[in-house]
């Protein structure tokens, strides 16, 4: 097979270079394309929590296949797993409720770096930069609001379960010698009619400049917005509006989550519309079917759209990647894998674009000649400079990663 792989990446290499396209270049730019691989897909976003309860705050997650991580080490277990079938070096994506909390009940405003020094550790020796995010729903003071509650008692407790995670966050980065981003996802929101919605506007914007008031150098905030959620249709306080406006004036990353937006808004479009007004964008990349579902990310249209326009804004050197969907109705290392590898698929082909060419001819009017072009891409042999890079990393190459993952459920997971 490795024979048939070389052959076919000769060819490719031969294609794209007539129409300007160095194959070569581009394998060297996905190596610097790194995910952010979410922990919650390898348990259905349970979390360690002694006192832990069912998910709730306006997400969910779906399916009961066989073989979900119910620890700490079988989670990083199956994290090492999945690495090992995706090209690449990648960073891991912790939520709080992910610590490692040794059998002890910790309150989210009690929580410290001493509760993630054995992730930070591992980070160390596996060679996986964290990132990190805050957790405000499954809890019993979570409810419909937040950190914008009008009881200051409990938007004081997640004031101070935030800023206790950006000090984590800080400590992360710190250690990797590699800033930590900590993304910062609230649920608040209303089910039913409200009249109040100013009001929790300001409390939430209250809220967000006591935390960000303390600067920590070994991390970067970003604030991520939604739609609705799950039991809060009406309402939601952290609106994309809402989170757009607050990064353009205090200099805070934005989150751009694919499922987030309404079904017929273009998540690809944003990237062009607030780069001139941000400095740096992080992207969650799941695949919202009809609703905020997080699906496991394919490369359909709206993904590819998305890695596109990035390239086309001459943005990778500010955005970041992360995936954020957890199905449990399949196998999760599948789940894992396949989606890491679409949305590389989806960078490489951006990548492999002409761009320069085709942005020529829209600059001259020549409009028939851009749609050729572009139309002409989606049959171009991308796929063998995909498989190439797997080769190239020692990973599997296209699907046999299967097998891989079958003896791995033979030998580990169908133990549990």
């Amino acid at each position: 097979m490795a024979e048939n792989v070389t052959k076919a990446y000769e060819i490719a290499t031969l294609r794209y270079a007539e129409i300007g396209v160095d194959t070569e270049k581009v394998l060297q730019q996905m190596e610097d394309f790194h995910l952010s691989l979410h922990c919650w897909q390898a348990d259905d976003v349970k979390g360690f929590e002694v006192q832990a309860g069912a998910l709730s705050g306006g997400i969910q997650s779906t399916g009961d296949f066989p073989g979900a991580a119910r620890n700490i080490e079988e989670l990083r277990q199956d994290i090492l797993m999945a690495q090992s079938l995706i090209p690449g070096k990648h960073r891991l994506n912790l939520h709080e409720i992910y610590g490692d909390f040794k059998g002890k009940v910790v309150d989210r405003d009690e929580v410290g770096v001493e509760h993630f020094q054995s992730w930070i550790d591992w980070g160390k020796e596996t060679g996986t930069p964290l990132d990190f995010n805050s957790t405000s729903f499954s809890h019993p003071k979570s409810g419909n609001l937040s950190l914008a509650n009008p009881d200051k008692g409990i938007r004081d407790f997640w004031i101070e379960h935030t800023k206790r995670c950006r000090e984590i966050a800080n400590a992360m980065g710190e250690a990797q010698n590699d800033p930590c981003i900590m993304n910062l996802w609230i649920h608040d929101g209303c089910k039913d009619m409200s009249v109040n919605h100013a009001l929790y506007r300001n409390l939430l914007k209250e809220s967000l400049d006591s935390i960000f008031e303390k600067k920590q150098p070994w991390m970067k905030d970003s604030i991520e917005g939604k739609v609705f959620g799950i039991g809060l249709e009406s309402f939601t306080v952290g609106s994309h509006d809402f989170y757009t406006a607050y990064a353009a004036k205090n200099g805070t990353l934005l989150t751009i989550d694919t499922g987030h937006y309404h079904p017929t808004e273009s998540p690809a479009d944003k990237v062009s519309a607030v780069l001139p007004f941000v400095n740096e964008l992080m992207l969650h990349v799941s695949r919202p079917v009809r609703w905020d579902s997080d699906h496991v990310t394919i490369m359909d249209d709206p993904t590819q759209e998305l890695f596109s326009e990035i390239v086309r804004a001459d943005a990778l050197d500010r955005v970041h990647y992360g995936l954020d969907f957890f199905d449990g109705s399949i196998n999760r290392i599948g789940a894992y894998v396949i989606g890491s590898r679409a949305a590389q698929k989806c960078m490489l082909r951006a990548l492999l674009e002409p761009r320069k060419t085709i942005a020529e001819y829209e600059l001259a009017g020549e409009g028939y000649k851009v749609l050729a072009l572009l139309e002409e891409q989606k049959a171009m042999p991308w796929q063998a400079v995909y498989d190439e890079f797997c080769q190239r990393q020692n990973v599997p190459v296209g699907h046999t990663f299967i097998n891989a993952i079958d003896e791995y459920v033979a030998e580990t997971i169908s133990k549990r």
